[in-house]
This record gives structure tokens, sequence and C-alpha cells, in this order.
């Protein structure tokens, strides 16, 4: 299957859990330091799963499970991933309070969950991933980079991804 494009993203399918976990593991190959991962999407769209599969993607072997009630966890890989859970949250405030945006992230990958519940404002520099629950297996996924060139590598990726898959 061709993925869908423009200029600033890229859509296409995966067909279960284990193609997504593939696709972010193949995504995480060129993540670096400081980028900000912003994934959206229903319950049990697959934020969780794809999270699993960015962090195989970065070396991590530790059991990547959403934080909900920690709201995040860190772990070490190839770069740290600092992921985030903001389900609980009722908006930016108690993002703030909670201490979930700090310098530390500069130096690895922050994937946040519900990300639609920080303003966008303060996290402008981010990478959108919008997950769609096409049915019981199949996931629409967009990544949009918008007016953000430093993401494009992830785009690129993602047509790679989709080119090498049988």
């Amino acid at each position: 299957m061709t993925p869908t494009e423009s200029v600033t993203a890229v859509t296409l399918e995966t067909s279960s859990p284990d193609e997504t976990r593939a696709l972010a593991a193949a995504l995480a190959a060129v993540a670096a330091a400081g980028d900000r991962l912003a994934l959206h999407g229903s319950l049990g769209a697959g934020k969780t799963q794809f999270a699993k599969g960015f962090a195989v993607g970065l070396g991590i072997t530790a059991v990547v499970n959403s934080p909900s009630f920690t709201l995040m966890a860190e772990y070490q890989g190839r770069l740290p991933l600092f992921h985030q859970d903001l389900y609980r949250l009722a908006g930016s405030s108690e993002a703030i309070d909670g201490g979930l945006l700090d310098e530390r992230q500069d130096e690895g990958v922050t994937l946040t969950e519900w990300a639609e519940r920080l303003d966008a404002h303060l996290d402008p520099e981010r990478l959108d991933v919008s997950l769609e629950v096409l049915d019981d297996e199949r996931r629409r996924i967009v990544l949009g980079a918008g007016s953000r060139p430093q993401y494009e590598r992830y785009l690129a990726a993602a047509r790679d991804w989709v080119g090498m898959r049988p």
C-alpha cells in the first residue's frame, strides 16, 4: 500500500498491533534528542502500542505500559524516553504543576499520550501522530510535521517502512 502524502504529513494504515509497533520502531530509528511526539486518538486507538514499539526501536528492553497513574515514565535506551499520559489531567495547568515539562526532555524523546490536553502553544515543536480505529485490528495513522522541517525524517522513515512491508 502506498501512503497518502502531503508536504507536511503522511497517512498510512496498519493491520494489527504488531504492525503499529513495527512502524513506531522504524520511526524511533530516526529519533534525535529533543524530539517530541504528540499522540492523539480515542481510547483503544493504539497510542500505547505505538509507545511500546517506539521504545523497542530505541533499544529499550523494559516493559513499557501506559503511565496513566504516574503521568510520566522514563526509560533508558539509545536516547532517554519520557513517556507521558495526560488522560487523567484536566488541562495544561495540571501538566505544568505536575512537572511534566522540564529541560531533561531535551536530552531524549518525549511521547505524550492524550497530547490534546496540553495546549499546543506550550509544546509547539512537536510531531503530531494521530491514530484512528478503522476496525478491531486496523488503524489509520497520520504523521503531521506541520511547518516543522526537523520532523521530515519521520515522514521519510514512514514512507520507507511502507515500502519495505510485504
